[in-house]
């Protein structure tokens, strides 16, 4: 076998040596060894580090590509103004399909706008966006209590893996902001008792819900958080994402209830044939896919700059689902036996992270991801928690 062929997760473990092996097997669960979690967090470290944000401001201040052309679009979107009025209530009631609506939209929109107004202080230095930033987040802050009704946990989930993102940025490079604490009590109160205990729904919440769990974790220096969330991420991502060598049939989730084949097949939407790439929400929609996919990607990005390294365990999945995914994305026929042979594209902005840790970083041939990545920059937001990511991942080895 090539070693282009071999999984990520045995090539990675021979590359590194023994200390490092025990560090990285410190992350699974079951292994009986010490924490997932940093003895010390890195900030700021929720997907992007400083060394990558001081890359992409480089880049934009050279008028350099993609990047620029990114930053442009970032800051010509409605997220970037500073006339925007934040929207916080106290109780965000969000359910299925968005029906009620009351305060979802808001919420996530005022996230990704804390996050774009973060990202444009870091890289322009005016600190009209650090403040526009700092606004959207106490509004919130000072307001919210509760997420009910039945989309209350994937809501939470993400919007709580925005916010991290902003306030990193904020509280480590721009520093006045009276009212972190309160922000702080937000995420610890609000948010990770919502996300923290996972979701037996379509994986993509869970993985969601994780994201959120993991970079609230890291904001609040919290390692049991943190190695609670990791835990159940490393088990819902063996779940999500079918390897051959997981057998016959896809690995489940420790208590899901799954215990037939038939259970097995219905929850991963009626697919009974399973072929390696292939995820729980394939056949349901290439755009929850997506979802999953993404925060798969962000986490382990997010584990990667914790210095506890979680891409050997998850990477092949993930190179995987992005390649089988990408491929029909880009057109490719749908053959008979795949999701009775018609899919719901759809796959979003979604592809930046995971391409550059496992293409760029690894140096593994991605070529649908690859072809389908540069089609669509600059990647934009999916306004929901996906935002800007050809700009701060794209070709970014810092």
């Amino acid at each position: 076998m090539s070693p282009r062929s071999r999984s990520l997760l045995s090539t990675s473990v021979l590359a590194l040596g023994a200390a490092l092996v025990a560090a990285l097997l410190s992350a699974v669960p079951g292994t009986g060894r010490a924490s997932a979690a940093p003895a010390t967090f890195t900030h700021p470290g929720v997907l992007v580090s400083q060394s990558q944000l001081d890359f992409v401001r480089g880049k934009v201040q050279a008028g350099a590509q993609p990047w620029k052309a990114a930053y442009d679009q970032m800051m010509a979107s409605p997220y970037a103004s500073q006339s925007r009025t934040p929207k916080p209530r106290a109780v965000v009631e969000c359910g299925s399909y968005s029906n009620p609506n009351y305060g979802c939209t808001d919420e996530r929109e005022d996230a990704i706008a804390a996050y774009t107004n973060a990202l444009a202080w870091y890289i322009t230095r005016d600190s009209r966006y650090a403040q526009k930033a700092i606004q959207l987040m106490d509004a919130w802050s000072a307001t919210i209590t509760d997420h009910t009704n039945s989309n209350a946990p994937l809501q939470t989930g993400w919007a709580g893996s925005v916010w991290p993102r902003a306030a990193e940025i904020i509280r480590y490079s721009y520093g006045n902001w009276p009212n972190v604490n309160r922000f702080a009590t937000m995420l610890r109160t609000v948010y990770l008792p919502e996300v923290i205990n996972g979701s037996k729904s379509n994986g993509n919440w869970e993985l969601s819900m994780m994201e959120a769990a993991i970079g609230i974790s890291v904001f609040l220096d919290d390692r049991t958080s943190y190695d609670k969330a990791v835990t159940r991420y490393l088990n819902r991502v063996a779940a999500y994402v079918y390897l051959d060598t997981d057998g016959a049939l896809p690995k489940t989730v420790p208590g899901s209830g799954l215990d037939t084949r038939d259970e097995i097949v219905g929850y991963w939407q009626g697919q009974s044939t399973f072929v390696t790439g292939l995820t729980q929400e394939t056949c349901r929609d290439f755009t929850h896919t997506g979802y999953g996919i993404s925060a798969i990607s962000h986490v382990a990005e997010t584990s990667r700059i914790q210095g506890q390294d979680l891409y050997p365990q998850v990477g092949e999945r993930l190179r995987q689902a992005l390649g089988f995914q990408s491929k029909y994305q880009r057109g490719e026929a749908v053959p008979s036996w795949l999701c009775g042979g018609h899919l719901n594209l759809g796959l979003g902005p979604v592809t930046e992270v995971g391409y550059n840790a496992i293409h760029n970083r690894l140096g593994y041939a991605m070529t649908n991801t690859q072809a389908l990545t540069e089609s669509q920059r600059p990647a934009g937001s999916n306004n929901l928690f996906v935002a800007w990511e050809t700009l701060t991942h794209g070709d970014n080895l810092s």
